[in-house]
Protein backbone atom coordinates (compact mmCIF):
# COMPACT_ATOMS: atom_id res chain seq x y z
CA UNK A 1 0.00 0.00 0.00
CA UNK A 2 2.70 2.27 0.51
CA UNK A 3 4.55 2.48 -3.08
CA UNK A 4 1.83 4.27 -4.80
CA UNK A 5 2.45 7.02 -1.97
CA UNK A 6 6.61 6.39 -2.90
CA UNK A 7 5.33 7.70 -6.21
CA UNK A 8 3.76 10.44 -5.40
CA UNK A 9 6.17 11.65 -2.90
CA UNK A 10 8.64 11.77 -6.04
CA UNK A 11 6.45 13.74 -7.89
CA UNK A 12 5.37 16.53 -5.80
CA UNK A 13 8.83 16.34 -3.21
CA UNK A 14 9.29 18.67 0.20
CA UNK A 15 9.62 21.64 -1.75
CA UNK A 16 7.13 25.05 -1.67
CA UNK A 17 8.36 25.55 -5.66
CA UNK A 18 6.39 22.69 -6.75
CA UNK A 19 2.58 23.33 -7.48
CA UNK A 20 -0.46 21.22 -5.88
CA UNK A 21 -4.18 21.42 -7.05
CA UNK A 22 -6.67 23.23 -4.38
CA UNK A 23 -6.60 22.92 -0.95
CA UNK A 24 -6.53 18.80 -0.26
CA UNK A 25 -3.05 18.70 -2.48
CA UNK A 26 -1.58 20.82 0.00
CA UNK A 27 -2.21 18.90 2.95
CA UNK A 28 0.88 16.95 4.00
CA UNK A 29 4.94 16.78 2.50
CA UNK A 30 5.66 18.84 5.42
CA UNK A 31 9.55 19.49 6.36
CA UNK A 32 11.29 17.92 8.97
CA UNK A 33 12.91 20.25 11.48
CA UNK A 34 16.19 19.79 13.02
CA UNK A 35 16.24 20.84 16.48
CA UNK A 36 19.54 22.25 16.32
CA UNK A 37 19.81 23.13 20.48
CA UNK A 38 18.10 20.06 21.60
CA UNK A 39 19.96 17.69 19.06
CA UNK A 40 23.28 19.25 20.45
CA UNK A 41 22.54 18.72 24.10
CA UNK A 42 21.71 15.15 23.79
CA UNK A 43 24.19 14.03 21.41
CA UNK A 44 21.07 12.68 19.17
CA UNK A 45 19.65 13.91 15.66
CA UNK A 46 16.27 15.41 16.97
CA UNK A 47 13.75 16.05 14.31
CA UNK A 48 10.06 17.71 14.24
CA UNK A 49 7.80 17.30 11.64
CA UNK A 50 6.09 20.30 10.70
CA UNK A 51 2.65 20.00 11.02
CA UNK A 52 1.92 23.69 11.50
CA UNK A 53 2.29 23.91 8.07
CA UNK A 54 -0.34 21.93 6.56
CA UNK A 55 -2.99 24.95 5.12
CA UNK A 56 -5.32 24.61 7.90
CA UNK A 57 -2.51 24.99 10.68
CA UNK A 58 -2.54 21.80 12.20
CA UNK A 59 -1.78 17.38 12.10
CA UNK A 60 -5.41 17.01 11.86
CA UNK A 61 -5.89 18.36 8.30
CA UNK A 62 -4.23 15.01 7.46
CA UNK A 63 -7.22 13.40 9.14
CA UNK A 64 -10.04 15.35 7.77
CA UNK A 65 -9.02 14.49 4.38
CA UNK A 66 -8.63 11.21 5.12
CA UNK A 67 -12.01 10.48 6.72
CA UNK A 68 -13.85 12.72 4.00
CA UNK A 69 -11.74 11.14 1.19
CA UNK A 70 -13.25 7.48 3.04
CA UNK A 71 -16.60 8.34 3.25
CA UNK A 72 -16.75 9.08 -0.64
CA UNK A 73 -14.80 5.96 -1.47
CA UNK A 74 -17.73 4.21 0.61
CA UNK A 75 -20.23 5.98 -1.04
CA UNK A 76 -21.32 7.04 2.02
CA UNK A 77 -21.06 10.61 1.19
CA UNK A 78 -22.30 12.28 -2.28
CA UNK A 79 -22.37 15.86 -3.38
CA UNK A 80 -24.09 18.13 -1.14
CA UNK A 81 -23.73 16.33 1.59
CA UNK A 82 -23.41 16.83 5.18
CA UNK A 83 -20.09 16.27 7.36
CA UNK A 84 -20.79 15.84 10.98
CA UNK A 85 -18.10 15.27 14.23
CA UNK A 86 -18.12 16.24 17.81
CA UNK A 87 -14.88 17.94 18.20
CA UNK A 88 -13.52 20.49 20.57
CA UNK A 89 -10.26 21.27 18.37
CA UNK A 90 -7.82 20.84 15.27
CA UNK A 91 -10.24 18.42 13.43
CA UNK A 92 -13.33 20.80 13.14
CA UNK A 93 -11.03 23.32 11.66
CA UNK A 94 -9.67 20.37 9.38
CA UNK A 95 -12.83 19.37 8.54
CA UNK A 96 -14.11 23.07 7.64
CA UNK A 97 -11.53 23.54 5.65
CA UNK A 98 -11.93 20.88 3.90
CA UNK A 99 -15.89 20.58 3.32
CA UNK A 100 -15.65 24.36 2.02
CA UNK A 101 -13.31 23.04 -0.43
CA UNK A 102 -15.13 19.87 -1.68
CA UNK A 103 -18.51 21.28 -1.69
CA UNK A 104 -19.99 19.74 1.31
CA UNK A 105 -22.10 20.94 4.53
CA UNK A 106 -20.02 21.03 7.74
CA UNK A 107 -21.37 20.53 11.13
CA UNK A 108 -19.67 20.58 14.19
CA UNK A 109 -20.89 19.42 18.08
CA UNK A 110 -18.48 20.70 20.62
CA UNK A 111 -18.38 21.45 24.49
CA UNK A 112 -20.42 24.64 25.39
CA UNK A 113 -16.94 25.53 27.52
CA UNK A 114 -15.04 26.13 24.48
CA UNK A 115 -14.00 30.37 23.68
CA UNK A 116 -15.98 32.00 21.78
CA UNK A 117 -12.60 32.53 19.51
CA UNK A 118 -12.95 28.94 18.63
CA UNK A 119 -16.62 29.30 17.78
CA UNK A 120 -15.96 32.37 15.53
CA UNK A 121 -13.42 30.84 13.71
CA UNK A 122 -15.35 27.84 12.78
CA UNK A 123 -18.29 29.91 11.64
CA UNK A 124 -15.81 31.89 9.73
CA UNK A 125 -14.87 29.01 7.77
CA UNK A 126 -18.06 27.91 6.86
CA UNK A 127 -19.00 25.65 9.80
CA UNK A 128 -22.07 25.13 11.47
CA UNK A 129 -20.92 25.19 15.35
CA UNK A 130 -23.65 23.48 17.77
CA UNK A 131 -22.00 24.28 21.32
CA UNK A 132 -24.03 21.38 23.59
CA UNK A 133 -23.68 21.10 28.03
CA UNK A 134 -20.21 19.69 28.45
CA UNK A 135 -21.13 16.08 30.29
CA UNK A 136 -19.23 12.94 30.35
CA UNK A 137 -18.98 10.77 27.25
CA UNK A 138 -20.80 7.63 28.92
CA UNK A 139 -23.95 10.46 29.18
CA UNK A 140 -25.91 10.43 25.94
CA UNK A 141 -25.41 14.10 25.49
CA UNK A 142 -22.25 14.10 25.09
CA UNK A 143 -21.40 15.82 22.41
CA UNK A 144 -20.09 13.24 20.22
CA UNK A 145 -23.19 10.99 21.00
CA UNK A 146 -25.69 13.79 19.66
CA UNK A 147 -23.11 14.43 16.09
CA UNK A 148 -23.42 10.90 15.22
CA UNK A 149 -27.33 11.34 16.07
CA UNK A 150 -27.62 14.15 13.54
CA UNK A 151 -25.73 12.81 10.98
CA UNK A 152 -27.98 9.43 11.29
CA UNK A 153 -30.92 11.80 11.31
CA UNK A 154 -29.84 13.19 7.47
CA UNK A 155 -29.94 11.98 4.02
CA UNK A 156 -26.61 12.36 2.47
CA UNK A 157 -24.41 12.93 5.84
CA UNK A 158 -21.87 11.52 7.35
CA UNK A 159 -20.66 11.01 10.93
CA UNK A 160 -16.63 11.10 10.63
CA UNK A 161 -16.41 9.58 14.06
CA UNK A 162 -12.64 11.15 14.78
CA UNK A 163 -11.33 8.63 17.63
CA UNK A 164 -12.86 5.07 16.10
CA UNK A 165 -13.28 5.43 12.52
CA UNK A 166 -9.47 3.87 11.63
CA UNK A 167 -9.33 5.71 8.30
CA UNK A 168 -7.53 8.41 10.38
CA UNK A 169 -4.56 6.60 11.25
CA UNK A 170 -4.96 5.33 7.69
CA UNK A 171 -4.13 8.57 6.42
CA UNK A 172 -1.17 8.80 8.57
CA UNK A 173 0.13 5.25 7.40
CA UNK A 174 -0.06 6.80 3.75
CA UNK A 175 1.20 9.59 3.81
CA UNK A 176 3.06 10.71 7.09
CA UNK A 177 4.81 7.68 7.62
CA UNK A 178 6.29 7.50 4.30
CA UNK A 179 7.06 10.82 4.46
CA UNK A 180 9.41 10.77 7.74
CA UNK A 181 11.12 7.67 6.14
CA UNK A 182 11.89 9.41 2.72
CA UNK A 183 13.38 12.82 4.41
CA UNK A 184 15.15 10.93 6.75
CA UNK A 185 16.76 8.39 4.02
CA UNK A 186 15.57 5.76 5.98
CA UNK A 187 17.24 6.37 9.32
CA UNK A 188 14.85 6.37 12.11
CA UNK A 189 15.97 4.87 15.55
CA UNK A 190 12.71 6.44 17.43
CA UNK A 191 9.69 7.82 16.61
CA UNK A 192 7.52 9.08 19.35
CA UNK A 193 4.46 11.66 19.89
CA UNK A 194 1.19 11.92 22.22
CA UNK A 195 -2.13 11.03 21.22
CA UNK A 196 -5.73 11.86 21.31
CA UNK A 197 -7.83 10.02 18.81
CA UNK A 198 -4.76 7.53 17.94
CA UNK A 199 -4.64 7.98 14.01
CA UNK A 200 -1.22 10.22 13.92
CA UNK A 201 0.68 7.36 16.46
CA UNK A 202 -0.28 4.49 15.17
CA UNK A 203 -0.33 5.19 11.35
CA UNK A 204 2.78 7.18 11.65
CA UNK A 205 4.30 4.11 13.78
CA UNK A 206 3.12 1.36 11.73
CA UNK A 207 4.24 2.34 8.37
CA UNK A 208 7.62 3.40 10.13
CA UNK A 209 7.95 -0.14 11.96
CA UNK A 210 7.11 -1.65 8.15
CA UNK A 211 9.86 0.26 6.56
CA UNK A 212 12.12 -0.81 8.77
CA UNK A 213 11.74 -3.92 8.89
CA UNK A 214 10.66 -3.29 13.13
CA UNK A 215 13.94 -1.55 13.59
CA UNK A 216 12.09 1.55 14.60
CA UNK A 217 11.10 2.42 17.73
CA UNK A 218 8.04 3.66 18.53
CA UNK A 219 6.75 5.38 21.73
CA UNK A 220 3.86 7.19 23.47
CA UNK A 221 4.67 10.58 24.82
CA UNK A 222 1.46 11.03 27.23
CA UNK A 223 0.37 13.97 29.82
CA UNK A 224 -0.72 13.46 33.32
CA UNK A 225 -4.30 12.60 33.39
CA UNK A 226 -4.12 9.92 30.67
CA UNK A 227 -4.15 6.16 30.67
CA UNK A 228 -1.69 5.17 28.11
CA UNK A 229 1.78 5.33 29.78
CA UNK A 230 -0.04 2.84 32.41
CA UNK A 231 -1.90 0.05 29.88
CA UNK A 232 1.32 0.18 27.54
CA UNK A 233 3.89 -0.18 30.46
CA UNK A 234 1.80 -2.90 32.72
CA UNK A 235 -1.76 -3.57 31.04
CA UNK A 236 -3.36 -1.32 33.22
CA UNK A 237 -5.34 1.61 33.77
CA UNK A 238 -4.48 3.95 35.91
CA UNK A 239 -4.64 7.85 35.70
CA UNK A 240 -3.94 10.95 38.02
CA UNK A 241 -3.38 14.61 38.06
CA UNK A 242 -4.78 17.00 35.23
CA UNK A 243 -2.88 18.87 32.40
CA UNK A 244 -2.94 21.97 30.54
CA UNK A 245 -2.58 20.20 27.25
CA UNK A 246 -5.22 20.27 24.91
CA UNK A 247 -6.61 17.35 22.62
CA UNK A 248 -3.92 14.87 23.76
CA UNK A 249 -4.10 12.13 26.31
CA UNK A 250 -7.08 9.34 26.59
CA UNK A 251 -8.39 7.20 29.43
CA UNK A 252 -9.56 4.49 27.16
CA UNK A 253 -8.18 2.69 23.96
CA UNK A 254 -9.83 4.12 20.60
CA UNK A 255 -10.41 2.05 17.95
CA UNK A 256 -7.25 3.79 16.24
CA UNK A 257 -4.81 3.14 18.90
CA UNK A 258 -5.79 -0.41 18.94
CA UNK A 259 -4.86 -1.29 15.71
CA UNK A 260 -1.36 -0.47 16.77
CA UNK A 261 -1.07 -0.41 20.41
CA UNK A 262 0.61 -4.21 20.88
CA UNK A 263 3.68 -2.85 18.53
CA UNK A 264 4.22 0.11 21.06
CA UNK A 265 7.83 -0.23 22.81
CA UNK A 266 6.81 1.88 25.22
CA UNK A 267 5.82 5.09 27.17
CA UNK A 268 6.41 7.66 29.83
CA UNK A 269 4.40 11.12 31.15
CA UNK A 270 5.71 14.17 30.58
CA UNK A 271 4.87 16.74 33.68
CA UNK A 272 3.32 20.10 32.32
CA UNK A 273 6.10 22.24 34.01
CA UNK A 274 8.62 20.03 31.41
CA UNK A 275 6.59 20.80 28.53
CA UNK A 276 5.86 24.71 29.45
CA UNK A 277 9.90 24.83 30.13
CA UNK A 278 10.66 23.66 26.20
CA UNK A 279 7.64 25.44 24.41
CA UNK A 280 9.36 29.07 25.77
CA UNK A 281 12.96 27.34 25.24
CA UNK A 282 11.93 26.27 21.89
CA UNK A 283 10.57 30.23 21.01
CA UNK A 284 13.80 31.25 22.27
CA UNK A 285 16.61 29.35 20.70
CA UNK A 286 14.83 27.56 17.70
CA UNK A 287 12.49 30.73 16.44
CA UNK A 288 9.72 28.11 16.87
CA UNK A 289 6.18 29.21 18.85
CA UNK A 290 3.96 25.69 19.22
CA UNK A 291 1.32 24.58 21.18
CA UNK A 292 1.71 22.46 24.13
CA UNK A 293 1.41 19.05 22.53
CA UNK A 294 3.87 19.66 20.04
CA UNK A 295 6.32 21.31 23.01
CA UNK A 296 5.25 18.21 24.73
CA UNK A 297 6.54 15.69 21.75
CA UNK A 298 9.63 17.76 21.98
CA UNK A 299 10.10 17.05 25.15
CA UNK A 300 9.84 13.20 24.81
CA UNK A 301 11.77 13.26 22.09
CA UNK A 302 14.77 14.80 23.78
CA UNK A 303 14.18 12.10 26.89
CA UNK A 304 13.39 9.15 24.12
CA UNK A 305 17.30 10.40 21.92
CA UNK A 306 18.72 9.94 25.52
CA UNK A 307 17.55 6.38 26.40
CA UNK A 308 18.29 5.62 22.47
CA UNK A 309 22.20 7.10 22.86
CA UNK A 310 24.25 8.99 21.26
CA UNK A 311 23.78 9.30 17.35
CA UNK A 312 20.68 8.02 17.52
CA UNK A 313 18.08 9.91 14.90
CA UNK A 314 14.75 10.86 16.74
CA UNK A 315 11.67 12.18 15.04
CA UNK A 316 8.44 13.75 16.93
CA UNK A 317 5.02 15.70 15.64
CA UNK A 318 5.29 19.79 15.74
CA UNK A 319 0.40 19.54 15.96
CA UNK A 320 0.36 23.19 15.48
CA UNK A 321 0.99 26.68 16.59
CA UNK A 322 0.72 27.95 20.06
CA UNK A 323 -1.51 31.15 18.52
CA UNK A 324 -5.06 29.69 18.53
CA UNK A 325 -4.48 28.92 22.26
CA UNK A 326 -4.31 31.19 25.87
CA UNK A 327 -1.48 31.95 27.34
CA UNK A 328 -0.62 28.70 30.37
CA UNK A 329 -2.38 29.64 33.92
CA UNK A 330 -1.00 29.08 36.60
CA UNK A 331 2.19 27.70 35.49
CA UNK A 332 4.38 31.01 35.18
CA UNK A 333 6.77 29.26 37.72
CA UNK A 334 7.77 26.86 34.99
CA UNK A 335 8.98 28.97 32.54
CA UNK A 336 12.66 30.11 33.36
CA UNK A 337 13.36 33.29 34.41
CA UNK A 338 15.05 34.84 31.24
CA UNK A 339 12.46 33.60 29.19
CA UNK A 340 9.47 35.04 31.06
CA UNK A 341 9.82 37.80 28.50
CA UNK A 342 7.96 35.77 26.44
CA UNK A 343 4.78 34.92 28.43
CA UNK A 344 1.99 37.04 28.16
CA UNK A 345 0.25 35.96 31.61
CA UNK A 346 -2.24 37.50 34.25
Amino acid sequence: MLSGFRAAITRRGFATNSTVKGFDGAIGNTPLIYLKGLSERAGAHIYGKAEFQNPGGSVKDRAALGLVNNAEKLGLLKPGGTVVEGTAGNTGIGLAHVCRAKGYKCVIYMPNTQSQEKIDLLKMLGADVRPVPAVAFENPKNYNHQAREFAESLPNAVWTNQFDNVANAEAHYETTGPEIWAQTQGKVDGFICSTGTGGTLAGTGRALKELSKGKTQVWIADPPGSILTSFVNNGGTERSGSSITEGIGQGRITDNMATFVKQVDGAFTVPDEKTIAILYELLDTEGIYLGASSALNVVAAYELAQKLGKGSTVVTILCDGAYRYQSPKGLSGAIPDHLKKYAVLD
